[in-house]
C-alpha cells in the first residue's frame, strides 16, 4: 500500500451522528507537532516500527504494532518516529455521538490502547479500500460508506481492546453497585450510598469507576438515567417531560433537560421529534 490521504465532503456528512473527515495511510509517519491540538478525533493504528507520543507535555508513550493511539479534539500533542520506518493508518472524525461511542469502548481521553492482535482494524481497512481509485475527496456515496465503516470501527473497538491492569477485578467489585444503580434509578443516589453498597470509601469507589469504566460514578448514573428516559419516551409516549424526569430520578425537569442534552447533544423534545414520538 502506498502513502495516501482522502478527505470527506463534510458539508452533507456533518448531519450524521458520526462522520469521517480524513482517512489515510503513511508508509513512514513523519514528526508531527500540534501545540494547539487537532480539531477532530483521531485514531492511529501502528502497523510497523515504533514512535513516541507526547500528550500535553505531561504523558509520554512509546507506541508500536498491536497498539492504537487516540487523540481528542484540541488536546496539544506531538508524535515522531523512533525507528527507520514507522508505518501507520489513521482516521479522523467528528459528530455529536463521537465521544459517546469512544466512551462505550472505554476510551474517554487521549492515550495509547493495546489491541488483541496486530492486524489492521477491519473497518479501517475497508475505509482505505473504499477510497481506492479516488483522487483525494470522496463523493456523497463514499461519505456514507465511510461513516458506516467508522461506526463499525468504534463499536468493534470495545472487544478488540485489552483492558489495562486489573480492570476485570475492578469490574467484579463494581457489579453490585451497577446492579443497585439500575434498580434505584428513580431515587436520589449519593456517592456515599453507592460506596456503602461496595463496602468501600467514596474516594475508593471513584477510583474503581475510573479504572474499570473510565468515568466518574456521577457520570455513569446520569448516563444510565438518560438511557432509561429514552426507553420511557418510547414505551410510554403520553408521559410529559417532567414525568419522565421524575421517573428517572430528576426532581428538576430543567436539570434533566440539561443532562439529556449533555449526554445526547439534543433536548428531550428534539429527541422525541427525531424519533416520531410526538
Amino acid at each position: 500500500m502506498n502513502t495516501r490521504i482522502f478527505f470527506g465532503k463534510t458539508d452533507e456528512a456533518a448531519r450524521l451522528p458520526i462522520y469521517m473527515t480524513t482517512v489515510g495511510y503513511w508508509e513512514h509517519q513523519y514528526e508531527t507537532e500540534r501545540p494547539e491540538g487537532f480539531p477532530d478525533y483521531q485514531i492511529h493504528q501502528i502497523i510497523r516500527g515504533q514512535g513516541r507520543l507526547i500528550i500535553q507535555d505531561e504523558k509520554e508513550y512509546i507506541v508500536g504494532p498491536g497498539e492504537v493511539f487516540i487523540t481528542y479534539p484540541d488536546i496539544p500533542h506531538q508524535y515522531m518516529p523512533i525507528t527507520d520506518r514507522w508505518e501507520l493508518a489513521w482516521v479522523s472524525f467528528q459528530g455529536r455521538e463521537a465521544s459517546q461511542l469512544l466512551a462505550y469502548a472505554g476510551i474517554t481521553c487521549s492515550g495509547v490502547y493495546k489491541l488483541r492482535n496486530a492486524e489492521l482494524l477491519h473497518a479501517l481497512q475497508q475505509m482505505l479500500m473504499r477510497c481506492e481509485g479516488v483522487e483525494d475527496t470522496l463523493d456523497a456515496d463514499g461519505d456514507r460508506d465511510s461513516s458506516k465503516h467508522l461506526y463499525a470501527l468504534l463499536l468493534d473497538l470495545k472487544p478488540l481492546l485489552i483492558a489495562a491492569g486489573n480492570d476485570n477485578d475492578e469490574m467484579e467489585r463494581l457489579k453490585p453497585v451497577l446492579r443497585y444503580i439500575t434498580e434505584h434509578l428513580a431515587q436520589p443516589l449519593s456517592l456515599k450510598e453507592l460506596a456503602d453498597v461496595a463496602v468501600v470509601s467514596p474516594q475508593y469507589l471513584c477510583r474503581l469507576f475510573q479504572k474499570a469504566l473510565h468515568v466518574r460514578p456521577v457520570f455513569y448514573v446520569n448516563q444510565e438515567r438518560i438511557n432509561r428516559s429514552k426507553q420511557l419516551m418510547f414505551s410510554e409516549r403520553a408521559l410529559r417531560i417532567y414525568e419522565v424526569a421524575d421517573r428517572v430520578g430528576y426532581e428538576n425537569a430543567s436539570y434533566f433537560c440539561a443532562m439529556f442534552k449533555r449526554h445526547t447533544g439534543m433536548s428531550p423534545e428534539r429527541f422525541r421529534k427525531l424519533h416520531g414520538l410526538t
